[in-house]
């Protein structure tokens, strides 16, 4: 990307909440947050944040189930600088006390603004609906009770078992000379502590009926996320995974968002998407409604994917459909934030690296029959789960929430 005037600086570890015990549930993103909170070379969280608001960087972090990831982007003049403080939050975070009980605060109230946005908590519901009291379905922030017990010791044994050099994936995206930076990233990460990497508990699935969870709160809209367990992001149906949730709400032409919110007007957002991991994954729908008409907009999603399993996508959509996929994909890689992203997502999950025109070509052999197939595999009423954000009872929808 020489011709691109950025460069990006992404770190991304395997530790994510999977990684985690009950007593220190949320640590992996409370740990994210502490690498910003001062280094051995950069006491103060200020100074780290002064030194990459002096070149005008763009820099966060992210946890998620699996990993957690820490970034900076800037003109690529400053390269030395943002991996500089990047691999210097990343390897020698101070971890001190009084910081980790400041920003206990933090954290709590990062779970109340989470708490009080129905549009999030029906997520992290649809998640414990899934997979219950097994790591998969515990909150990524953690609870606060949890949070508020968190020490020091908590943190180092952690960073120990987890923030090792066999679990670490560096991409550097941009305009920049990779025989110069080469030589920097070999000397800045040579002295990594080794270890034997901890390893997180296989997913326990198990279901034999549809499953309903309502989380009953005063909203002015209700929001549902309506799912069903596909596959782990190793198998070969990912592609036809990914069109099929393309033909349901691949943008403003797609059926869910013709069908829900221009012919019923029922809401204003309506998405589907799938989300895979290294060893579970689900196909989601998710909605804000009309509080009076969830059970009418319900229906009219389960049809959608009642009418993937019964007829094939004609040939017209399914040529629109692939062209918003990949023209959507190319659009999102033209940054160097993104395409480092879209590498190390890959990395991370230590799967072949897939250039964007390999992924292309696998979107665009996908067949009308190919989407068919897995519907009628995976769009079963064994397979169905419904989570709710408002004011409703189980048994509303026990006896019809069935395709």
């Amino acid at each position: 990307m020489k011709d691109n005037p950025t460069v990006t600086v992404l770190v991304m570890v395997e530790a994510g909440s999977k990684y985690e015990t009950k007593d220190i549930n949320g640590l992996s993103h409370f740990l994210e947050h502490m690498c910003f909170k001062g280094t051995e070379k950069r006491p103060h969280a200020s100074d780290i944040s002064r030194e990459l608001d002096g070149v005008g960087a763009r820099y966060n972090a992210f946890t998620s189930t699996e990993y957690t990831g820490y970034y900076a982007k800037a003109e690529s003049r400053h390269l030395d600088k943002i991996l500089d403080v990047i691999s210097d939050m990343y390897l020698h975070p101070v971890l001190d006390e009084k910081e980790i009980e400041k920003e206990k605060g933090v954290i709590c109230e990062e779970i109340n603004m989470y708490e009080d946005l129905p549009q999030r908590k029906v997520e992290e519901v649809f998640t414990e609906l899934l997979y219950g009291d097994q790591p998969a379905g515990w909150s990524i922030t953690g609870i606060k009770e949890t949070v508020r017990k968190m020490t020091r010791g908590d943190f180092v044994k952690y960073r120990a078992k987890n923030y090792l050099p066999q679990a670490t994936t560096l991409v550097i995206s941009g305009n920049f000379d990779e025989k110069t930076i080469l030589k920097k990233i070999t000397t800045v990460f040579k002295g990594m502590p080794q270890a034997k990497k901890q390893t997180k508990l296989k997913v326990k699935e198990m279901q034999t009926a549809p499953q309903i969870f309502i989380f009953n709160k005063e909203t002015d809209q209700s929001h549902i996320i309506i799912g069903v367990r596909t596959f782990d992001t190793y198998s070969k149906k990912r592609a036809v995974l990914s069109v099929m949730s393309g033909v349901l709400s691949g943008g403003m032409s797609s059926r869910l968002f013709q069908k829900l919110r221009d012919e019923m007007g029922v809401c204003y957002y309506v998405r589907a998407g799938a989300d895979l991991s290294s060893d579970h994954g689900v196909l989601a729908v998710s909605a804000g409604l009309d509080n009076s008409r969830v059970k009418v907009a319900t229906e009219a999603i389960l049809n959608e994917l009642k009418r993937l399993k019964e007829e094939l996508v004609s040939p017209e959509e399914l040529v629109k459909v692939k062209n918003q996929m990949t023209g959507s994909f190319t659009l999102g890689l033209e940054s160097s934030d993104e395409l480092a992203e879209f590498y190390a997502s890959q990395e991370i999950y230590h799967k072949e690296l897939k250039k964007p025109d390999q992924l292309k070509k696998e979107t665009l052999a996908v067949t009308a029959e190919d989407i068919r197939k897995l519907a009628r595999e995976i769009f079963k009423n064994e397979k169905l789960n419904f989570a709710m954000v408002g004011k409703g009872k189980k048994e509303d929808f026990e006896g019809w929430f069935k395709i």
